[in-house]
């Protein structure tokens, strides 16, 4: 019998999902942006805000959906699993409460220390603005300052890093936020493990070093991500033996305190000179880590999602080992004044043998435009790092104009640094 899946989220990770599933069931897709590759893919597509769970619920009984993907955290928030489970429908991604891992900063930590779950740095939370200040003037050391809240990857900032002491109290008395988390701040370098969750297990993909910084060097403000690599097995250059495993036993631990949860559990480290720290879980796919993990996972998509709905064993993953970069197009001016409703063009013909993904695009009937948000990214595949980059930065033709790319990602000079910034640390 041929499943009937509801994809939730319309970025470059539901597309990457979309494509990841769509030969294999009838698929259907809700979104607030209409997203072209998404919409190619699937058999019907309709515009629903994410966070309208109600809403969402109602389309997906109305096309008869077996099971749903939720793509962003938006939704996962605003209960959208909650919603599809209780309609009968079964939703791979974690219930709001369960989902508080990633939308709560404050409850993630807490969870942490009182689960002593590894890896969790020294922390303290504040509903008190200057009482956080205070506690940024007594701190022996350098601290990162987090909203609590959903802030959709721009909200943190480093001190000693990003910003100084003072800059980091300008910055919390001029966003009133409600609450903030300040921990101690983690020298390394940052990867990702995502892993697929349900009934008490898990099964880990390939590490994914992201890139959130705006401009090439690593310089400028954080953004959503502008790219990725892989390598091409489960660890990534500048890991050594033991520290994937030692990153999945975290995973692992979240799972066994919460066996109620099910969906992508996203493992964010900063791999220090003590091993894996957490940085931070979120409660579905990266993005753009999704984009660099599942085009190589030679299992079939549906058949995690199946077994997880049905209550079986989840299946053994298995990739087809090779290397993967990811770089993202977004417009002129993010992350801090992005040109917005801009149109552009994007020559599909010039990508070649990389994959392209849609992302925060809204099509209309004369063509494609920008959001806020990042536009498209390509993906380079191949038997290692340099020829998946080489194979991306081929595809960039597609481009066109109006829109800015980090080139450096997944660079052999990028790579090296990250392999010599690790050697000197563990010295």
């Amino acid at each position: 019998m041929t499943e009937t899946v509801l994809l939730v989220g319309g970025g470059g990770r539901e597309h990457a999902i979309a494509r990841a599933v769509a030969d294999d069931c009838a698929l259907y897709a809700c979104a607030s942006n209409r997203n072209p590759g998404i919409r190619r893919l699937a058999d019907g597509f309709e515009t629903i805000a994410e966070t309208d769970a109600e809403a969402i619920a109602a389309y997906a009984t109305e096309v008869g959906a077996d099971l749903a993907v939720i793509g962003p955290e938006s939704a996962l928030a605003a209960g959208v699993a909650d919603a599809l489970d209780d309609a009968g429908v079964y939703a791979f991604g974690p219930r709001a409460e369960e989902a508080r891992l990633e939308t709560d900063k404050a409850y993630q930590r807490r969870f942490m220390d009182e689960e002593s779950i590894p890896g969790c740095p020294d922390f303290a939370v504040f509903d008190d603005t200057e009482a956080a200040c205070a506690y940024i003037d007594e701190y022996d050391g350098d601290l990162a300052v987090k909203p609590a809240g959903l802030t959709g990857g721009k909200g943190v900032k480093v001190i000693g890093d990003q910003v100084t002491a003072e800059e980091a109290k300008a910055y919390l008395r001029d966003a009133e936020y409600d609450r903030v988390v300040l921990e101690e701040r983690l020298v390394g370098e940052e990867f990702t493990i995502q892993a697929f969750v349900a009934d008490g297990e898990l099964r880990t993909t390939p590490a994914v070093q992201d890139h959130k910084r705006a401009y090439e060097g690593d310089e400028g403000p954080n953004t959503g991500g502008m790219g990725s690599y892989t390598d091409t097995g489960l660890s990534l250059p500048f890991m050594v033996d033991g520290d994937y495993d030692a990153a999945v036993e975290v995973l692992d631990a979240v799972v066994d305190a919460l066996p109620e949860y099910k969906g992508v559990l996203y493992g964010q480290f900063m791999l220090t000179d003590a091993g894996p720290k957490v940085v931070e879980f979120n409660a579905r796919f990266g993005d753009p880590e999704a984009m660099n993990t599942l085009p190589v996972l030679d299992t079939p998509f549906i058949d995690v999602l199946t077994a997880a709905r049905d209550g079986e064993p989840l299946p053994s993953l298995d990739f087809s080992g090779e290397a993967t970069v990811c770089k993202y197009a977004v417009p002129d001016g993010y992350p801090v004044d992005p040109d917005a409703g801009a149109r552009i063009a994007v020559d599909e013909e010039s990508v070649g043998d990389a994959l392209l993904f849609y992302a925060s695009v809204d099509e209309r009937d004369d063509g494609l435009y920008t959001t806020t948000s990042r536009s498209f990214a390509v993906v380079g595949r191949g038997a290692s790092i340099a020829d998946a980059e080489a194979e991306a930065e081929d595809a960039l033709a597609a481009a066109g104009d109006r829109v800015r790319i980090r080139h450096d990602i997944g660079t052999a000079a990028l790579v090296q640094r990250r392999i010599d910034h690790m050697n000197d640390l563990r010295r």
